[in-house]
């Protein structure tokens, strides 16, 4: 068996490149040896690492990931720590965190060797070498800590067996070797222990603004809270701001993570309470508890929101999250989601999130506006869909009469849907031409929600017109999923941050009920079965009624991309602005944006065609 440890080599150099090529002769199918030197190397780690981000892959955290971008190169550098070595380890990317059909990078050993290659899974998880090795091995080392492997791979690489890189949400799989394999396709990956975590890869590369001299701080923490031993928890917390507490701005946030739990603590968020009530309940447990208090349900108002894998948020430096003083509540709730796949028990934690926050106000309140649909069943997805589309306006006519003259900027969205959303966009138009994505994530998870700074800020001018869509999937169900606040029943809405702060606090629309009431008449007109068109029946009733054939679908989806809709232009106080909102024509676009074009990379000729040959502390020639 091939051995991870053991006496230390002088360093070996990799092959030149036209060493490499001379290798290569002997065809894809021959493994370049990969001789793994095992030294324990001494010294302390560079004063700042040139990788920003950092996760636990899995929940023992025996793989740890770290990256950093290049958008200059458009390459992320991956570099993963291996604490206990055993045969071999995979890691990854795939569509939905799937182990079958997945792009995949392979440490291995058959037992004499050992061998680091770019592959791929098929549908029944047996894994293949690529013929185009994307991603490169640039060192392999052993640490204090464990094996270090440090690799690149380009965002996209024109191989039809590679994912692509890109904004939004990446699902990360990965997979453990217990025993040796005597070919790479000898391994499959349902015997292997494995597992997927959900990051934001592809961070935004902007400048991190100063802060105020007088910026002071405050932990909204959970209370030392004993993590219960089942797979997702999510706890509550509620606390209060002190007596006499003025106004501020919030201009920077960042996480608490308790030490030793940072692959139990999922996501966090920190919410205020309505200033409509004098005081809530002091609360702390599961959030799905028969004793939480019914009043922590108005408790919605976002203040910071961390997920893994983000680091610290800041606000732009003219902006900040006004909190505190007259006309806001002094209670906040503090929200965790645990997930404990392992249903550990016994663990402690005490993680939160860290506000900083000035009493010197900034030039501008910054704002958060609700995009996309109304929380109406009358839009709903049919049952066994796999991608079925709907969309929400914030219509010309909304942003005319709501926003000022000079417009807002858009510097940060918060994506969000229930349990069947796979994708989500919000587009900018103007003048019936969509100009700019605002946020798209083509692979979003309902169980990985963060609030993402945007590369650019967005400004939104009156006139223009927000267009919010959500993509689902409801393969797994049997009747009609429709829209509501239930996890059960879906949304689709974009939370954006933006400044300065108007009046517009949500701009959302829904069809028209009058034209659903039609649709609902049309299938009884074409099918045996009845649906009650009769005022006592409510429209997830009639949902449920409508047998979904191939006609009805198709209708449906056609009602909604012509019907007109009742649009939701509201303020803060839930009031409409003053206007004509229901029967409103769907919004003209007369010009789409077009898919951004793939770029090869162009040093196709330097990449190995087989797995490359390495030694611990060796660096590519």
């Amino acid at each position: 068996m091939a051995r991870w440890g053991g006496q230390a080599h002088p360093a070996m150099q990799v092959p030149s490149p036209s060493a490499r090529e001379a290798a290569s002769m002997y065809g894809t199918a021959v493994a370049v040896f990969l001789v793994i030197l095992v030294a324990a190397l001494q010294g302390s780690a560079p004063p700042e690492s040139p990788f920003p981000y950092r996760i636990p892959l899995d929940p023992e955290g025996t793989l740890e990931l770290s990256w950093n971008v290049s958008y200059v190169q458009e390459t992320v550098h991956f570099q993963l720590l291996v604490r206990e070595l055993k045969a071999g380890v995979l890691f990854g990317m795939s569509d939905r965190g799937e182990l079958e059909n997945a792009d995949l990078v392979v440490l291995w050993t058959d037992g004499d060797s050992a061998y680091f290659g770019d592959a791929w899974s098929d549908r029944k998880g047996r894994i293949h070498l690529d013929a185009q090795q994307d991603y490169q091995l640039l060192r392999a080392q052993r640490t204090r800590e464990g094996l270090s492997l440090l690799f690149k791979r380009p965002f996209g690489t024109c191989d039809p067996k590679d994912y692509l890189i890109e904004d939004g949400t990446v699902h990360l799989v990965y997979g453990i070797l217990e025993e040796p394999f005597q070919s790479l396709e000898a391994i499959n990956v349902s015997s292997l222990q494995t597992g997927l975590q959900r990051v934001q890869l592809l961070k935004p590369n902007i400048s991190v603004p100063a802060l105020p001299s007088d910026t002071r701080t405050m932990e909204i923490r959970a209370p030392d809270v004993l993590v219960p031993g089942q797979e997702t928890t999510y706890w509550c917390h509620i606390t209060e701001l002190p007596n006499g507490f003025s106004r501020h701005h919030i201009v920077m946030y960042e996480p608490i993570v308790t030490e030793g739990n940072e692959a139990l603590v999922h996501h966090m968020e920190v919410f205020q309470c309505a200033a409509e009530f004098e005081s809530f309940p002091r609360f702390s447990g599961p959030c799905d508890s028969k004793m939480k208090p019914e009043r922590l349900n108005y408790c919605r108002h976002v203040l910071a929101a961390w997920a893994l894998g983000a680091k610290a948020f800041y606000y732009p430096e003219e902006a900040g999250l006004a909190f505190g003083g007259p006309g806001s509540s002094r209670f906040l709730r503090l929200e965790v989601h645990y997930h404990n796949p392992l249903k550990i028990k016994g663990r402690r934690d005490s993680s939160g999130i860290r506000l900083y926050y000035t009493a010197t106000l900034r030039r501008f309140d910054a704002g958060i506006m609700e995009l996309g649909l109304v929380y109406t069943p009358v839009m709903a997805i049919p049952p066994q869909e796999t991608a079925f589309v709907l969309t929400g306006y914030c219509t010309d006519k909304c942003t005319q009469l709501a926003l000022p003259p000079s417009g807002i900027h858009i510097f940060a969205s918060q994506l969000h849907t229930h349990l069947t959303g796979r994708e989500a966009v919000t587009v900018l138009a103007r003048d019936g031409r969509e100009k700019e994505v605002v946020n798209r994530d083509g692979h979003y998870s309902p169980h990985f929600q963060e609030i993402r700074m945007l590369k650019k800020i967005v400004s939104v001018r009156p006139g223009d017109v927000l267009i919010t869509s959500c993509t689902y999937n409801t393969g797994d169900r049997t009747l009609a999923t429709v829209g509501g606040f239930g996890i059960l029943e879906e949304m689709c809405v974009n939370y954006v941050h933006y400044y300065p702060l108007t009046q517009l606090e949500l701009c959302k629309s829904a069809v028209d009920p009058g034209f659903l009431q039609k649709y609902f008449h049309l299938v009884n007109r074409f099918n045996s079965e009845e649906v009650c068109t009769c005022p006592q029946a409510s429209v997830p009733e009639q949902f449920a009624s409508v047998p979904w054939n191939s006609f009805n679908r198709q209708v449906l989806k056609a009602l909604y991309g012509f019907a007109p809709i009742s649009m939701h232009c509201n303020k803060s106080s839930a009031v409409r602005f003053q206007g004509e909102w229901n029967l409103q024509p769907l919004p003209e676009i007369i010009s789409k944006l077009e898919e951004p074009t793939r770029h090869c990379p162009a040093s196709r000729g330097q990449s190995p065609s087989g797995p490359t040959m390495v030694s611990i502390g060796g660096r590519k020639g």
